[in-house]
């Protein structure tokens, strides 16, 4: 990373996502603070690939227009399931994995920022969602015991994490055995320009300079332990990832993609 510090990194992300919590920046995916979005969360959520009915089922608040896919969509969840979500932000995923996971169910989303926190909590009791529950951590650092999850989600996370290993060094640890990883996420389909992979403060917290490429993250995964990895870029995600940064051409560098491994 140069000369920019993990901790620094953090730092960055954090800051940004309270001010998203706390409304104090515009919405926009992943994108960043000044790039010309679609003007609504749910806009946004729809072009990532959410339905009208999973926009309408979760408190309002929930929603806030963040990720570059939908892992709900694929995540096959079934009733009775543990499912938890790193970086779960005011915990849009969360409600909805919850509603395919039912009573017998449970689902564990964790975030960095404690206002990202404060507000999913709000959020559950607002809807009424007693099968969820908020943890305060870093996804390198899981507050979760071993061998607890059947199904970890994530929605454009993990590479804002400057030590991805360690990621999947701890998703390996919680899941079960046969547990499974589905995650959306952005992954670099060329080397990033020097002045993108060093702009922590435009760039980094917005999804862009962090991204790993393919083969930097199926080695990540098999050496964490997974085994049945598949990458999948979706190339129709261009068409979103391109007004992340406006007046550049960043789209001809990331591409979203859907990620799944499992754990043997």
């Amino acid at each position: 990373m140069n000369h920019i510090t993990h901790d620094q990194i953090r730092q960055n992300v954090r800051n940004r996502y309270k001010q998203i919590a706390l409304q104090e920046v515009n919405f926009g995916g992943c994108c960043s603070d000044f790039s010309e979005c679609y003007s609504t969360p749910s806009e946004i959520s729809a072009k990532l690939g959410y339905s009208d009915e999973e926009l309408s089922a979760v408190p309002k608040g929930a929603n806030l227009g963040l990720g570059c896919g939908n892992p709900i969509a694929i995540a096959e969840l079934k009733p009775g399931e543990v499912v938890l979500d790193l970086g779960c932000g005011a915990g849009f995923d969360c409600f909805l994995a919850a509603r395919q996971v039912g009573e017998t169910g449970r689902v564990i989303g964790v975030d960095m920022t404690p206002e990202m926190i404060s507000k999913a909590r709000s959020n559950a009791a607002k809807g009424g969602f007693a099968n969820t529950e908020f943890r305060l951590g870093e996804i390198e650092y899981l507050p979760v015991e071993d061998g607890l999850v059947d199904v970890i989600i994530s929605n454009c996370v993990i590479n804002l994490s400057p030590d991805k290993p360690k990621v999947f060094k701890e998703a390996y640890r919680v899941l079960k055995p046969r547990g499974r990883l589905v995650i959306s996420d952005v992954v670099a389909t060329a080397e990033l320009p020097a002045e993108i992979k060093n702009n922590m403060d435009v760039l980094y917290s917005s999804c862009i300079s962090g991204a790993a490429s393919i083969g930097e993250l199926e080695s990540m995964l098999q050496q964490s332990g997974f085994t049945q990895i598949t990458i999948e870029p979706k190339d129709e995600s261009k068409e979103f990832i391109k007004d992340w940064v406006p007046g550049t051409d960043i789209a001809d560098y990331i591409v979203s993609a859907v990620i799944k491994a499992m754990k043997p």
